[in-house]
């Protein structure tokens, strides 16, 4: 394909916005990719939604019986719709194509189905190959992840289609994802008559909240936010209850196990109040091994011999389902994707110049 014919399509797939909580949207985004399947190849199976969400797809081509090629990527982004004609028009400037989606992560999605198509047409696959498309991974992947692990075991590698770092570089490891909500219920009475006979959930909640911030160790890498907070009810009320959500990274398992323990077992500082906590680790980390770090020196190798350098980033904050992949002990090499900037912003873009040499990367990868 040209760079005319790439800005094209990826314009296309941009103005067809789907955000992870539209099914419809989502699905409409995978019958266009499966639109330009011209290749009997290619198999698909669908996989159908729940809870809401849109369907999976997995796409499979190549042959034999050895442990397959793993390629991941994910249909749904993080804009709302009308975003494409609103806050962050899909349009061209310069080398930059912006639009909702483009750089994480439908030209990562792009990428993949032009290298998959090109094996599965030259038949040069020397293993099977597997493209598993999440409808929600911008959510944490609730509906996709079990799919995801059972494609990955016993897989020989994964290639994850995110978007490559701001710098062009891509990732070996991602921190430990957890995600906690915690509710604390006190007694109501009223703030200026009977001060004295309430318990203030609001209080209990703030004694716990700096618990939780008091895990953030920067020279550890490990970082804990408590991002929401509600709770309540007027002004001149003693406050019964106070929920609070918390979100936090962590370099290792080991390190993501300590933080989930602490969290767990928080204990009310005033007895006449309770805590309560749910959630826990929404993604394992994806810690650098050997696997992974021998996989990049081939993607490395192979990048320069297509004509672009290919840097390692440092282990970066932000999940992906690589994290599941590499959790796994599978070798994987995640941020494969487009080139561009603004992830999750309306100054999202991509670089479609950077389409055709990432192709032959990937293609070079599941040819291996």
């Amino acid at each position: 394909m040209s760079l005319a014919s790439d800005v094209d399509t990826l314009t296309q797939w941009a103005r067809m916005e789907s955000p992870t909580r539209d099914a419809a949207r989502v699905n409409a985004m995978g019958e266009l990719m499966l639109a330009a399947l011209d290749s009997d190849a290619v198999a698909v199976e669908r996989i159908p939604g729940r809870d809401g969400l849109g369907d999976m797809l997995v796409l499979r081509a190549g042959r034999g019986a050895g442990p397959p090629g793993l390629v991941i990527g994910h249909l749904d982004t993080v804009h709302p719709v009308g975003t494409a004609v609103g806050g962050l028009p899909v349009r061209q400037a310069g080398e930059r194509l912006y639009g909702p989606g483009v750089y994480d992560m439908k030209g990562g999605l792009l990428i993949g189905l032009q290298a998959l198509l090109d094996v599965a047409r030259a038949g040069t696959a020397t293993r099977p190959l597997i493209f598993a498309l999440a409808p929600d991974e911008e959510i944490g992947s609730p509906t996709s992840r079990a799919v995801t692990e059972h494609l990955a075991k016993g897989a020989a590698f994964a290639l994850v289609l995110e978007p490559a770092r701001e710098d062009g570089s891509c990732v070996t490891a991602r921190k430990a994802v957890g995600r906690f909500e915690i509710d604390v219920a006190g007694r109501a009475s009223h703030a200026g008559v009977r001060h004295d006979a309430g318990r203030s959930a609001i209080r209990e909640a703030a004694h716990q909240i700096l618990a939780v911030e008091a895990l953030t160790d920067y020279a550890e890498g490990v970082t804990a936010s408590v991002g929401l907070v509600s709770g309540g009810t007027g002004v001149n009320v003693v406050p019964d209850h106070c929920r609070f959500s918390v979100d936090f990274r962590a370099p290792t398992a080991l390190a993501a196990c300590r933080c989930a323990e602490t969290i767990q077992g928080l204990r009310s500082v005033d007895p006449d109040v309770s805590v309560s906590v749910s959630g826990g680790v929404n993604r394992p980390a994806y810690e650098r091994s050997p696997a992974s770090a021998a996989l990049f020196a081939a993607a490395r190798e192979i990048a320069q011999a297509v004509g672009f350098p290919l840097a390692e980033a440092p282990m970066t904050g932000g999940g992906s389902d690589g994290n599941f992949t590499a959790a796994l002990g599978v070798a994987t090499l995640d941020g494969l994707g487009i080139e561009g900037a603004g992830a999750h912003t309306l100054e999202e873009y991509g670089l479609p110049a950077s389409i055709a040499p990432r192709r032959a990367l990937i293609r070079r990868l599941l040819e291996r």
